[in-house]
């Protein structure tokens, strides 16, 4: 027994160091990427330019970085459109998600000063009108224009809300940490997806009011597929969380609506879509919002995210593999046949 407990207690040992080993070398990492990355922050917008031209031919023609999925993305989402205008699309598109990509990595040094030259919001009276009347007000936004760039709201809404972020966590702890760093650096609380209604509550007890950012197109899983939509010629599934949300706690619901002026230069507007979200019907604010979101796309395409595979669940996979029973969706049981 005392040579099995010997054992034992040399196994916990390992298991101790390996940990602290393990936890070093993470730090190492972070601190390294996160010096390569303020370092990378600093350059002058021009030069991060022709780092993203130099990007844009490595991912789009050397390597083709999700080509087929956002060329069959483009011919489902625009039947009516030629192979010359997908093709114009696309190429511009791969442009774009390279801009974006350096853009957001200014966004560890940028000033608030600079930001807000180049990310100008308006309609914030909507905004600002909700909150004096002691109501908190979720954002509806989506993967267009350089979301990342909104996510410092205190710039530019009033001070007497909490600004919070809903985000999905990263598998990689090292860049989750360092997206949440740079995310919070002008005052933005980051909220994890799954605990978006345990903090909201918390906020609210203590009666503070919050403006909340939601990027709300997300592809649901299976179990949290309970509205589909009509979404450019798509029979779509889409996420209905930040509803339910913003129904149980009475939030004003705003759409904002992004579009790009020029290289590195956006312009977002607010507008209301309801004050009253407990009036509407089930998944009808989900219905205005991604009606919005089609018709920002319609008017210029390139600025989605087409690397997504956003419809590689089907209605038909989904009627085969589940069914739904008192609202929650349960999988089938499979009978083997004897």
């Amino acid at each position: 027994m005392q040579i099995l407990s010997q054992i034992f207690a040399y196994e916990q040992l390992i298991a101790y160091l390996c940990r602290q080993i393990a936890r070093k070398e993470m730090k190492l990492l972070y601190t390294f990427i996160y010096s390569v990355w303020y370092l990378f922050s600093l350059l002058p917008f021009r030069v991060l330019y022709v780092i993203s031209d130099g990007l844009y031919l490595l991912i789009y023609k050397m390597i083709g970085y999700r080509r087929k999925v956002v060329r069959k993305n483009l011919c489902s989402a625009f039947p009516e459109k030629s192979e010359e205008e997908i093709k114009k699309i696309e190429h511009t598109f791969y442009h774009f998600l390279c801009d974006m990509v350096v853009e957001s990595l200014k966004l560890m040094t940028i000033s608030a000063e600079s930001l807000k030259r180049h990310m100008v919001l308006k309609g914030t009276e909507v905004i600002a009108d909700a909150v004096e009347d002691g109501q908190s007000v979720a954002i509806y936004t989506g993967h267009y224009c350089n979301w990342e760039w909104i996510t410092p709201l205190p710039l530019w809404l009033t001070p007497k809300a909490q600004m919070g972020l809903i985000y999905h966590p990263l598998e990689n702890q090292v860049f989750n940490r360092l997206f949440l760093r740079m995310r919070s650096r002008f005052g933005t609380v980051n909220i994890s997806m799954q605990d978006t209604l345990r903090k909201l509550i918390e906020f609210n007890r203590k009666g503070q009011p919050m403006v909340v950012g939601f990027v709300s197109d997300q592809k649901p899983h299976w179990v949290n597929i309970h509205h589909w939509v009509d979404f450019l010629h798509h029979d779509t599934p889409v996420f209905t969380g930040t509803e339910r949300v913003v129904k149980k706690l009475n939030y004003a619901a705003v759409y904002l609506d992004v579009r790009r002026l020029r290289r590195g230069y956006y312009e977002g507007e607010f507008r209301l879509m309801t004050r009253t979200p407990k009036e509407m019907p089930d998944f009808a604010l989900t219905d205005v919002y991604f009606t919005h979101l089609e018709q920002t796309i319609q008017r210029d395409p390139t600025l989605w995210l087409w690397s997504h595979d956003r419809w590689a669940r089907t209605r038909e996979e989904f009627n085969a593999r589940f069914e739904v029973i008192d609202g929650k969706v349960i999988a089938r049981k499979t009978v083997k046949s004897e």
